[in-house]
């Protein structure tokens, strides 16, 4: 029996696998916090793709003449990519190679991805899918409150709250085991609050359920903040000591009454002042935000709008009280900390940073000069593949962009511009497909690697089987790469061996994980960072942020004042209709590992509309829709439910299709793209 953790979401559940001839089964593993011994259905079946007659087991190389795939060998593959690098590095800069992440990779590979991008090929041009997941709550949590962690507090502080407000969470389907932490908040007497133009499972546990408008939960906030302020609920003594900038932020709320929040939001008058008087009713209050409010183009500043109401509150700090973010991908969160994002070093470190860059690159073994500045985001860097002056080959990780990204029709132009692409997976994926070279990799049950979940805690996933013949690690693909390529430095496959040097290139940053070891994980379920280095004894981890200061050099919070600007694309007579997407209990992200599970329910994409809605357009439960927007078109059967508001629609995105309509507008800030709102036409 091998003790692990659930391959799929941020709570990173504790199980235990358990070897039973050639399969594998998935046993419950209750001494673990997090989850207790509970799993959702994906955790259950997690081990359903092992022995999958899809499964990856020997590199592929594409003929780009006729399309046809040949098995190569390991030595062939990568000889081959190599020299294709090196030859397009020789030919059009360093730049002109690009790297693509993932936010359900290792600590250990985004570290080592990260290490790859900028000393092996000297590009600049490395990002992850994790821009999709939490950046604009990283973005805010960083301007707020000068340091960046998903939950500041245990998951387990939910339950001991009085008040809970979620804020396009449907946490009940997406994360299941921690919804016991909401149905223990109200058999204590604990209220909670659900925000969200779906009435999902989620909001059935509602005590007050809020259905905006698509893409407004940002002046509902403001409005909660002019009521705060107006109603004298402000903290007057945290406002004073403990932040700054209050004034501005007070101003930028003053005009949102609550007649004015009903009528953009389609939240009524009397609902908004409800909120507000629930929030001020006790010191135990928690926002938690997720994907529904943070994927907007206006995604930062919508979740700076709840930040600056739980600060007037007095929240942050407190217990079992404050802001927070539902992490989305299982590694969303150390991901991002350790070098895969394009402006970000080991440690949560920013690249521009001389004195960052002269600590990692003194890790690596090299210059600082020698060290690329900040690259492009991931959808700038996608929708600059193959253009003049772009990369010209893209290698993929742990990503399925053509399924994933946003406007997907125009990020698959993209990759057919481009003279070499290598996608590393464990199956054929729908950007494997298009691919020149792709490389067969371990599954999460073959390899060991920490993450780090939703509440900063790090993680041991250990090995339980051998992976099939012809399968390598990442980690073995990128030191091939690295060796070949001439990198200078040392480039280890042990697992254990590259998180020690990424204890060595975090130590002394935000995300300091240099007093973690595999041992300590495994003895204590688990250690929240920063975990720095003590001179006598072991430091014992920091569940809790902010009980003191904030991580500003001064330790105060910052009050960050924010408008709204209305939606990044308008409906109209020809798009009349809000289009929002997001996911279903059985499937997870762009579903390459889910819709291969034969235990998994898999009726693809639908289309959910309203009755009302659905007499209009002559749609018939089950009968073909057609969806267009600006970009693209699909289409899916109907689901009509009384559960979504009737000027929405929804649209699952684990299939080909919802992303073809999505809008590629961006944060300012996080560089977010506008995946939860656009305008869409449906026709029956």
């Amino acid at each position: 029996m091998t003790d692990t953790h659930c391959p799929y979401c941020s709570l990173q559940c504790g199980m235990s696998l358990q070897r039973k001839g050639l399969a594998l089964e998935v046993a419950e593993r209750p001494s673990f916090p997090v989850n207790e011994g509970a799993l959702c259905r994906k955790g259950w079946t997690a081990a359903g793709l092992r022995g999958s007659r899809e499964r990856l087991t020997t590199p592929l190389v594409r003929d780009r003449a006729t399309g046809e795939w040949s098995a190569a060998s390991w030595d062939e593959a990568l000889d081959l990519v190599a020299a294709r690098l090196a030859s397009i590095r020789a030919e059009h800069g360093a730049d002109a190679n690009a790297v693509f992440g993932g936010g359900g990779l290792t600590n250990e590979k985004a570290y080592q991805l990260g290490k790859l991008a900028r000393v092996a090929l000297g590009t600049a041009m490395i990002d992850y899918n994790g821009r999709w997941c939490m950046s604009s709550a990283a973005s805010a949590g960083n301007q707020a409150f000068g340091v960046d962690r998903g939950l500041p507090f245990p998951l387990a502080d939910v339950e001991r709250a009085d008040v809970v407000v979620l804020v396009g969470s449907n946490l009940a389907e997406t994360m299941p085991p921690a919804a016991r932490h909401l149905d223990r908040l109200r058999s204590r007497g604990g209220r909670v609050v659900v925000i969200d133009p779906r009435r999902t499972p989620t909001g059935d546990r509602a005590d007050l359920f809020v259905q905006p408008v698509p893409g407004t939960d940002l002046p509902l906030a403001l409005g909660v903040l002019h009521l705060v302020d107006a109603a004298g609920g402000v903290d007057e003594a945290f406002v004073a000591s403990r932040t700054s900038g209050f004034e501005e932020a007070r101003a930028a709320a003053a005009e949102w009454w609550p007649e004015r929040v009903e009528r953009v939001t389609g939240i009524a008058a009397s609902e908004v002042r409800a909120l507000a008087e629930l929030m001020m009713s006790s010191r135990r209050v928690m926002v938690l935000t997720a994907r529904g409010a943070e994927q907007h183009a206006d995604g930062t500043a919508t979740v700076l709008a709840w930040i600056n109401v739980c600060l007037a509150l007095g929240l942050p700090g407190s217990e079992y009280a404050g802001y927070g973010c539902l992490t989305g991908q299982g590694n969303g969160q150390g991901g991002r900390e350790h070098g895969q994002k394009a402006d970000q070093l080991p440690g949560y470190r920013m690249i521009e940073d001389p004195a960052a860059r002269s600590h990692v690159a003194r890790v690596w073994g090299v210059t600082p000069e020698s060290l690329p500045g900040k690259g492009l985001s991931a959808y700038e860097l996608l929708s600059a593949l193959g253009t003049d002056g772009g990369p010209r080959s893209l290698m993929v990780f742990g990503s399925n962009p053509v399924v994933s990204a946003p406007n997907a029709l125009a990020v698959a132009e993209r990759l057919a511009a481009l003279d070499l692409l290598v996608v590393a997976d464990i199956v054929m994926s729908e950007t494997a497909a298009v691919a020149d070279v792709v490389l067969p990799i371990t599954q999460w049950a073959e390899e060991t690697g920490t993450m780090t979940n939703l509440e900063g805690r790090v993680i041991l996933r250990q090995q339980a089987i051998a992976p099939p013949a012809g399968v390598r690690s990442d980690l073995e693909i990128m030191a091939g790469l690295a060796s070949r390529l001439g990198a200078p430095g040392e480039w280890p496959v042990e697992p254990e061996v590259v998180f020690a040097e990424l204890r060595a290139a975090s130590r002394g940053g935000k995300a300091d994980y240099s007093g973690i070891t595999y041992d300590r994980i495994r003895a204590e379920d688990g250690l929240f960072w920063p975990v720095p280095t003590l001179p006598e004894r072991d430091h014992p981890g920091t569940p809790r942020l902010f009980a003191d200061s904030f991580a500003h050099a001064d330790g105060r919070a910052r009050f960050v004042p924010v408008g709204w600007g209305g939606a990044a694309e308008e409906v109209d007579e020809d798009y009349p209709l809000h289009l929002t997407t997001g996911r279903v209990l059985s499937q997870y992200q762009s579903g390459a590992q889910t819709r291969r599970i034969r235990d998994l329910p898999d009726d693809g994409a639908f289309v959910e509309l309203h009755p009302m809605l659905a007499l209009r357009l002559g749609a018939h439960d089950g009968e073909p829709l057609t969806l267009a927007t600006r970009r693209g078109t699909m289409r899916a059967p109907a689901r009509i439910v009384d559960t979504i508001r009737p000027d929405t629609v929804f649209v699952p995105f684990h299939w080909v299709g919802a992303n073809r309509l999505t809008l590629d507008a961006l944060d300012p800030s996080s560089r977010m793209p506008e995946f939860k709102v656009c305008a869409v036409a449906v026709t029956a």
